[in-house]
């Protein structure tokens, strides 16, 4: 019987360590440092997102690998995906 993928649609998969963006997945390094420079790197393009070859969208990624490593920037990711939920939940009720 074959396994099936986890259904996740958006975050980090900790039992492949994939970065998991709709259907796309992106194997993360195993090097803890690595990781963390890579999400750094991604965070500062994208503040360069004005710029023709790097964009905006470079942010919302880095933090998403940071997130991995960095209690704070999880803590912050939950935060705003808890306050995403209730907000698209009370929209939905009206």
């Amino acid at each position: 019987m074959a396994t099936k993928k986890n259904d996740m649609k958006f975050g980090i998969d900790p039992r492949t360590r994939e970065i998991v963006v709709g259907s796309f997945r992106l194997k993360l390094p195993e090097s803890r440092w690595l990781r963390t420079l890579i999400g750094v790197l991604l965070v500062f393009g994208g503040l360069l997102g004005f710029l023709p070859v790097l964009g905006f969208w470079m942010v919302p990624l880095g933090l998403l690998v940071l997130s991995h490593d960095s209690h704070f920037v999880r803590r912050q990711r939950r935060r705003l995906a808890v306050w995403w939920a209730s907000r698209k939940a009370r929209r939905s009720a009206r």
